[in-house]
Formats: structure tokens, sequence, C-alpha cells
């Protein structure tokens, strides 16, 4: 091998080891929306007859047991890059309003609990010894995309997500829940990047 073949092979070793790798980017495409939850009219707490005896709601005041407001549940989807926000309608638009709060549960493909979160006004929710994850701020109103479930829910493999609206105090209700897969880079993202 010469002297040249050999620096010239260094040259492009070297070139290739600096390469940085970079991950293929995100589908792009337009947001997918899927219903989560529908509105309901407000009810008394005492009306709802239904409850989740495998939650507990760490209160003094009021029932620990909460009782159920209405529930939903998205088709198998897969995240493919994008991000999973929380929306009042399919648009992606509006915000949503909960009283008092949203147990999410993600299940795997064979319908397996996979992770919880729980959105909303409430104290802590128990299940089991386990605590479950608050997602966004301790409120009863959440702005457009103001709850994001990217980190809840898993990368590659597909996925439900249940909505159970729960209520343990004075009155229950909820408006129109979406969970909407939207490309990364879209929306409120690129709205913040134009100011």
């Amino acid at each position: 091998m010469t002297l040249r073949k050999l620096a010239l092979a260094v040259v492009a070793a070297t070139s290739l080891s600096c390469v940085k790798q970079v991950p293929p980017p995100a589908p792009m495409g337009p947001p997918r929306p899927y219903p989560l939850l529908k509105e309901t009219e407000e009810r008394e707490t005492a009306s709802l007859m239904e409850t989740r005896e495998d939650v507990e709601v760490d209160t003094r005041d009021f029932e620990r047991t909460p009782r159920v407001v209405t529930t939903g549940e998205t088709p198998l989807v897969r995240l493919s890059g994008a991000r999973a926000m929380l929306y009042g309608d399919a648009e992606g638009k509006q915000g949503f309003d909960v009283d008092n709060f949203i147990l999410l549960e993600v299940l795997d493909g064979s319908g397996r609990v996979i992770n919880r979160g729980a959105v909303g006004f409430t104290d802590n929710v128990l299940m089991g010894r386990e605590v479950v994850d608050s997602v966004g701020p301790r409120a009863f109103h959440f702005e457009p995309g103001q709850v994001d479930l990217t980190s809840m829910l898993p990368e590659n493999e597909p996925f439900r997500v249940r909505a159970t609206a729960l209520d343990y105090s004075g009155v229950g209700r909820v408006t129109d829940v979406f969970l909407v897969l939207e490309p990364r880079g879209s929306n409120q993202e690129d709205d913040l990047r134009g100011q």
C-alpha cells in the first residue's frame, strides 16, 4: 500500500467515526385524534352509583372510593414518533374540564395495564400501594395541549389508553376529551418558533 493510499484510508476512517448518528425524522402527516371521553352533565356525587373499588383517594374530608362519571378507550394505536396530547376537540384547538379527575391507564396489545396517570384536581390517588403519578397541573380546567402523555406511552409498541372520569366530592362532570397524536414539531412548538 502506498503512502498516499494509506493517508486516504486514515482520513476516510477518521471522517466516518466523526459522523454524528441522527435518528430518522418522525413521520409527518396530519394529527391523529382519538375520542377518549364524551361530555357529561354535572351530577351530584351521591347520584353516581358505580364506584371504582381498586382506586383510593387519600382524603380526610370526602369519600375515599371515587365514583365513576364516565369511561372511554382508544383503539389500538402506535405513537410512531408523535407527541400524545389531550384536547377538548378533535382539531386540537380547545381545552377540557374535569371534576374531580381522569384516571388514565395505558394498556399493551394484550390488554395488560403498563402505566397509569391522573389528570385533574385531586388528592393523592392510590391503586394498592402504588401512588398514581399526576400528569399536568392540579386543576379543573386544562388549556389545549397542556397535558402531554408522550412519556407515559411506549414508543414502538401498540397500545390503548383507557380513561375513567372519577369524582369523590360535590359534583362530577367532564367535557369532551380527545387524545391527539401529533407529529413532533407541529402545532404549539411551531407557534412558539414564530413568536
